[in-house]
C-alpha cells in the first residue's frame, strides 16, 4: 500500500466514523497520485476513489477502484450528453488500472474531474440543511461567501462532475460546494487539507444553523412520549402486526428506534407535514423509501384501534406508492420493488425501520435520524424543501441504482426469518444459533445464563444476534422474552424449545423436587415459550415454525430417569398437540429427538454424564463412544448434528407434527 492510498483510508475512516458528517455506505473519497505501470514500467497518474456499495468506515484497499486518470479525463471527449451520461458508468472500466479493486461508482467522474489531488463528497446533516432549504443558495452565500459555492440540483453522474470541475477551474478561491438536495463536495491539495476543508464546511454549517436557528422548528408537542416501560410494552405488541404488513410484498426483518431525536420529532405538530415531504438525499431516500408512514393515532388509543388503523394506514400507502409508481415509470423503467413502507413514525412510541436484514433495517432508521436532523435545521433558517418526487423516483428506479442490487450477494437460505432459541448459550442451543445465524438467519439466544447468552450473541455480530436472559418457567420473563425479540428483529418466526437439565436418579430416590425442576423447565417452560412466541406469529400472520427439541427418551423407557423421561414424553405429546391448533395459522410445530448428546452438553457435563455413566458401567469420558456403540450407525450425535436436523426442518414446508429422531439410530425409539 502506498502513502496515498494510505492517507486516502485515513481520511475516509475519519469521516466515515461520524454518522453526522456522512451515513453509513454514503459519500466518496478519492486521491490522485502516481503509481508504477505494470506493462511500460513508467510513471502513470491514477485515481483511486471509493468503489460502488462501500462504506467509508470501514473501508479497505480492495474496495477502492483505480483508474488511469489520463483516460477517465478522455471520456469528456466523448462524452454524449446529459440524456445519455449514465452510459459513462460503462466506461469507466476501460478506465481501470490493473486487476482486482471495486466497481467505480457513478460518482467517478465528481472526483476525477475536478483538477485537485484529493476530492471529498459527503452527506452531513448540517450540509443537507442548508442544501434543501428552500433559499439554500443564498443561504449558502451567507455563510460562506465564495468559499464555498452552490451547485443546483443535479442527479449524481457525469455531468454533475463537468459542472464542480468548471466552478473550481473558474474559482479558485473556493474549497467546496454545496449542492443542492444533495450534500457537499470539498477538495484539498494533500489529504489533510481536503478533510479539513470538509470539516470546515460542516462545522460553520452547524454553527450558523445553531446561531441562526429558530427554536422548536417541529411546532409545540402535541403527543408527549410514553413512559420508557409503557412504551416499549406497546412497541413489543406493534412491532409483529407492523411487520407483517410491511411483509405483504416480501419478507423483511425490522428495527425500533425510541432515541431522544425520534421521539421528539414524532411528538410535534408539524412531523406529518414534514414526514409527507419524504426525504431529499439520494442516499437517504433510497433506504428509507419516497417517505415513511405515519400514524395517525395518539399515543394512549387503545391498542386494539392502533391495529386497527395501522392496517388501514399499510393499505393507503401502498395504494399511494402504487400511484406514485405509474406517475413517473417509463417504458424502461425497472419493475416496482415493493409498495411497504420501510419506514414507520408512531407518535409517543417511536420508529420501527425495515429491511431485507438487520443491517439494513437498521440502516435505513439511521439514514431516517438523519433525514430528521436535515428537516430540523432546514426549518429552522427556511422551509425545508427536497427534491422533486419525479427526481427521487428518478434515482429509486435509476438503472445504474437497479444494476447495483443485482450485483448483491444472495441472500442465505434463512434470511429474512427470525429465530428464538432458548438454552441457546451452551451446548445444542449454542449449536442450533451457531447454525441458523449461518444460514442467514437473525437470532435472539436466550439463556438463564446472561452472560453465556451474551458471548454466543457477540460471537455471531450485533446484525445477526440479540442476547435475552430469561427463566423459561416465569411466563412474565418469557413475555418479556419474546418481546425483546420483537423489538431487537421486528417478530418472531421460529422458536426453538431447547432449554432443558436432566437429574437421573431411581424412581424411590427421586424426590418430589427433582420432578418438578425438570417438568417446570421443560414440560412448562416450552408451554410457556410455544404460548407468547405463537401470540406474535399469529399477529404477524406470516405462519412460522416451533420446533421442540425433545429426546429419545420421550419414547424410550431407559433405566433411573422416570422425571426426565416423562417430562420429554410432555414436550413430545405438545408437539402434537400445538400442531393441531396452530396448523390454521401457518405455523408448523415440529420435534428432535436426539440421544447420546454428550461433547458440549451442559447437561451432561452438569452431573448428568457421571449418573449416566455410573448407569451403564462404563467411565464418563467413553460415555459418548459407548452411546455411539449401541447404535445402528456406530455414529456419535454431536450438537451440531442437532443444529442440522432444525434447518432441514425448516425446508420440510409440508410437515407438522412429526418428530425426527437425531441418535444415530436406536430401534427401541423407533416411532410406531
Amino acid at each position: 500500500m502506498n502513502d496515498v492510498v494510505r492517507a486516502l483510508l485515513a481520511r475516509s475512516h475519519s469521516h466515515g466514523a461520524d454518522p453526522s458528517t456522512t451515513n453509513y455506505a454514503g459519500g466518496n473519497t478519492s486521491a490522485k497520485g502516481v503509481d508504477t505501470d505494470p506493462v511500460t514500467g513508467r510513471p502513470v497518474e491514477l485515481l483511486w476513489v471509493k468503489g460502488s456499495g462501500g462504506d467509508l468506515g470501514t473501508l479497505t484497499e480492495d474496495g477502492l477502484a483505480v483508474l488511469r486518470l489520463d483516460r477517465l479525463r478522455d471520456l469528456v471527449s466523448t462524452y454524449p450528453g446529459v440524456d445519455r451520461e449514465d452510459e459513462m458508468v460503462a466506461a469507466f472500466d476501460f478506465c481501470l488500472h490493473g486487476r482486482g479493486g471495486a466497481a467505480p461508482s457513478i460518482d467517478t467522474a465528481m472526483h476525477g474531474l475536478v483538477d485537485a489531488p484529493h476530492v471529498d463528497h459527503l452527506h452531513p446533516d448540517a450540509g443537507i440543511a442548508l442544501a434543501t432549504a428552500a433559499n439554500g443558495e443564498a443561504l449558502t452565500k451567507e455563510v460562506f461567501g465564495d468559499r464555498v459555492l452552490w451547485v443546483p440540483w443535479r442527479r449524481p453522474g457525469f455531468q454533475l462532475g463537468l459542472d464542480i470541475a468548471a466552478l473550481a477551474r473558474e474559482n479558485p478561491q473556493a474549497i467546496g460546494v454545496v449542492l443542492g438536495g444533495h450534500g457537499i463536495t470539498a477538495w484539498g491539495s494533500t489529504s489533510d487539507e481536503c478533510r479539513e476543508r470538509s470539516l470546515e464546511i460542516i462545522r460553520r454549517a452547524a454553527e450558523f444553523l445553531a446561531a441562526r436557528g429558530r427554536p422548536e422548528p417541529f411546532g409545540p408537542v402535541v403527543h408527549p412520549p410514553l413512559p420508557e416501560a409503557l412504551r416499549r410494552e406497546r412497541a413489543a405488541a406493534l412491532a409483529p402486526v407492523l411487520r407483517g404488513l410491511v411483509s405483504t410484498d416480501q419478507p423483511q426483518v425490522g428495527h425500533f428506534n425510541d432515541s431522544e431525536v425520534v421521539l421528539d420529532f414524532v411528538s410535534r405538530a408539524e412531523h406529518p407535514r414534514l414526514a409527507a415531504l419524504g426525504t431529499s438525499c439520494p442516499d437517504h431516500f433510497l433506504r428509507t423509501k419516497v417517505r415513511p408512514m405515519v400514524v395517525d393515532l395518539p399515543p394512549d388509543a387503545p391498542l386494539e384501534a392502533v391495529v386497527g388503523r395501522l392496517r388501514e394506514l399499510h393499505a393507503a400507502y401502498r395504494e399511494e406508492y402504487r400511484a406514485y409508481y405509474e406517475r413517473h415509470t417509463v417504458v424502461d423503467s425497472p419493475p416496482m420493488r415493493g409498495a411497504d413502507p420501510a419506514v414507520v413514525l408512531v407518535p409517543g412510541v417511536g420508529m420501527f425501520s425495515y429491511g431485507k436484514d438487520k443491517q439494513t433495517a437498521r440502516v435505513a432508521g439511521e439514514f431516517y435520524v438523519n433525514a430528521i436532523n436535515v428537516m430540523r435545521g432546514a426549518e429552522s433558517v427556511s422551509r425545508y424543501a427536497p427534491i422533486s418526487e419525479a427526481e427521487k423516483f428518478r434515482i429509486e428506479y435509476w438503472a445504474l441504482e437497479e444494476a447495483k442490487l443485482r450485483r448483491m450477494p444472495k441472500p442465505g437460505a434463512l434470511a429474512t426469518r427470525v429465530a428464538l432459541v432458548t438454552g441457546a448459550g451452551s451446548g445444542i442451543g449454542r449449536a442450533i444459533a451457531v447454525r441458523l445465524a449461518a444460514e442467514g438467519a437473525c437470532v435472539v439466544v436466550a439463556d438463564v445464563n446472561g452472560e453465556a447468552a451474551e458471548s454466543v450473541a457477540a460471537s455471531l455480530g450485533r446484525d445477526k444476534a440479540a442476547a435475552v436472559v430469561v427463566d423459561v418457567t416465569d411466563e412474565d420473563a418469557v413475555a418479556r422474552a419474546v418481546g425483546e425479540a420483537c423489538l431487537a428483529f421486528g417478530g418472531v418466526d421460529l422458536v426453538v424449545n431447547n432449554a432443558g437439565l436432566s437429574i437421573s436418579k431411581p424412581l424411590l430416590e427421586t424426590t418430589a423436587r427433582d420432578w418438578d425442576l425438570q417438568h417446570d423447565v421443560m414440560a412448562r417452560g416450552s408451554f410457556l415459550v410455544a404460548k407468547h412466541a405463537a401470540r406474535a406469529m399469529v399477529a404477524q400472520g406470516m405462519g412460522g415454525d416451533i420446533v421442540y427439541v425433545a429426546s429419545k427418551n420421550s419414547v424410550f423407557a431407559g433405566p433411573n430417569n422416570v422425571a426426565y423421561g416423562a417430562a420429554k414424553a410432555d414436550q413430545a405429546h405438545q408437539v402434537r398437540l400445538l400442531a393441531a391448533e396452530l396448523g390454521e395459522h401457518g405455523i408448523r410445530v415440529n420435534g428432535i429427538n436426539p440421544d447420546g448428546v454428550v461433547r458440549g452438553s451442559k447437561i451432561f457435563a452438569g452431573g448428568w454424564g457421571a449418573q449416566r455413566a455410573a448407569v451403564y458401567g462404563v467411565a464418563e469420558e467413553d460415555l459418548g463412544t459407548f452411546y455411539a456403540q449401541r447404535t445402528l450407525l456406530k455414529q456419535e450425535v454431536l450438537p451440531e448434528h442437532v443444529a442440522g436436523a432444525v434447518v432441514a426442518l425448516m425446508s420440510l414446508r409440508h410437515t407438522t407434527g412429526a418428530h425426527v429422531p437425531v441418535d444415530g439410530g436406536v430401534p427401541g425409539a423407533f416411532l410406531r
